[in-house]
C-alpha cells in the first residue's frame, strides 16, 4: 500500500533520476540512490542543493530533509530489503533496461512496486528476465523536471497488477503529482507523442524557410491549447473540419526528412535564437515561472 513506502530506491541518477530523488526528499522519504557512474554522490549532492530552494517554495512535508539520501554503490544489491518503492531510470535501450529491471525484481520483495521512468519503451518490452514478480512492473514516466512537473504518465503492460497499479497511482498522488493511467501500452506513451507530431510539423516548416526557430516560438506559446468555450470543438471543426484534410494531406507531403544536413540547417536556425543567451538563468526563470502557474492554476480549477 502507498501509505506504507517510507523508504524509495532510485537507480540511475541523470536529469530525470536525480529530480526525482529531490521530489521524494521533499516528501518525506528516505532515498537510496544507486548508479553505475562516476561522482555520482557528489553530482547528486551538488544538484539537490541547486534545486531545494524551489522544492522549500512549493512546501516540504513535515521532518523532510535534503540530506536524507545514501550512495549506496552501482546497484542497490545488498540493499534491496530495504526499499518500499523503486524508481527506475537507466538508458533507453532495451538490454540495459531489462538487466537493471531483472536484478531489481530479484532483489526486492515481491509486493514492491518497480516504476520506469522509460520515455517511449513499454514495459512489457524489459520484463521477459523478472523471475520474482514481473506483474509489479509498470512506467511511470515524468515530465522534467519531475520535481516540478505534475504530468506523470503511468502504464501497466498487460501482466501489471490492478494492485501494483492502484498502488502507483496513489502513491505519486500522494507525492503531489497529477498521474494519468494509460489503459493499454503505446509506444511513446501519450504526450511524447503529441510532442512528436507538433514537433514534425514545426521542424518542417522552418526546415522550408516558411519560418525561423525563433517565430515559430509565439505560436507555440501563445496559440496551441488557447481560446476555448462549451461550444468550442464542434465550432472548430464545422468551420475548419474539412481544411484540416486538406493540411494534413500537404503536412504528409512535406514530412520533414531526418537527415544530417536537414539537422544541420535547422540548429543553425536554433543557434542563432539561442545566441547571448544565458542557458543556465533562463532554466531558472522557466522553473520559477513553472511553480508560479501552477501555484496560479491550483486556485482556479475550472481552468486545470
Amino acid at each position: 500500500m502507498a501509505a506504507n513506502i517510507k523508504t524509495i530506491g532510485v537507480v540511475g541518477t541523470g536529469v530525470i533520476g536525480v529530480s526525482w530523488v529531490g521530489l521524494f526528499l521533499a516528501r518525506g522519504s528516505r532515498v537510496l540512490v544507486a548508479d553505475p557512474g562516476p561522482n555520482v554522490k557528489q553530482r547528486v549532492s551538488d544538484h539537490l542543493r541547486s534545486i531545494w530552494p524551489l522544492l522549500e517554495r512549493q512546501g516540504l512535508a513535515p521532518g523532510a530533509s535534503i540530506s536524507n539520501w545514501e550512495f549506496v554503490g552501482s546497484s542497490l544489491a545488498g540493499r534491496y530489503h530495504e526499499v518500499d518503492f523503486v524508481q527506475e531510470n537507466g538508458p533507453e535501450r532495451i538490454d540495459i533496461k531489462s538487466r537493471i529491471i531483472a536484478e531489481i525484481d530479484e532483489g526486492t520483495r515481491p509486493e514492491v512496486v518497480i516504476a520506469s521512468s522509460s520515455s517511449g519503451l513499454p514495459s512489457s518490452q524489459f520484463i521477459k528476465d523478472c523471475k520474482k514478480n514481473a506483474g509489479r512492473v509498470l512506467i511511470a514516466h515524468p515530465y522534467n523536471p519531475p520535481h516540478i512537473m505534475p504530468l506523470l504518465e503511468v502504464v501497466p503492460n498487460p501482466a501489471t497488477s490492478k494492485e501494483a497499479t492502484d498502488t502507483a497511482m496513489a502513491f505519486f498522488t500522494a507525492l503531489g503529482k497529477a498521474p494519468i493511467l494509460l489503459r493499454q501500452e503505446v509506444r511513446g506513451f501519450v504526450a511524447n507523442r503529441l510532442q512528436a507530431a507538433i514537433s514534425h510539423e514545426a521542424f518542417s516548416l522552418v526546415q522550408r524557410g516558411i519560418v525561423t526557430a525563433k517565430e515559430i516560438g509565439p505560436f507555440m506559446k501563445d496559440v496551441l491549447g488557447g481560446g476555448a468555450n462549451s461550444g468550442g470543438f464542434r465550432h472548430l471543426m464545422e468551420h475548419v473540419g474539412v481544411a484540416m484534410e486538406d493540411w494534413l494531406k500537404d503536412m504528409a507531403a512535406h514530412s520533414y526528412q531526418y537527415s544530417e544536413e536537414n539537422l544541420n540547417a535547422l540548429d543553425s536556425s536554433v543557434q542563432e535564437m539561442l545566441a547571448g543567451v544565458d542557458i543556465g538563468r533562463l532554466e531558472e526563470k522557466r522553473n520559477n515561472l513553472m511553480i508560479e502557474v501552477f501555484k496560479a492554476k491550483a486556485s482556479a480549477k475550472a481552468l486545470v
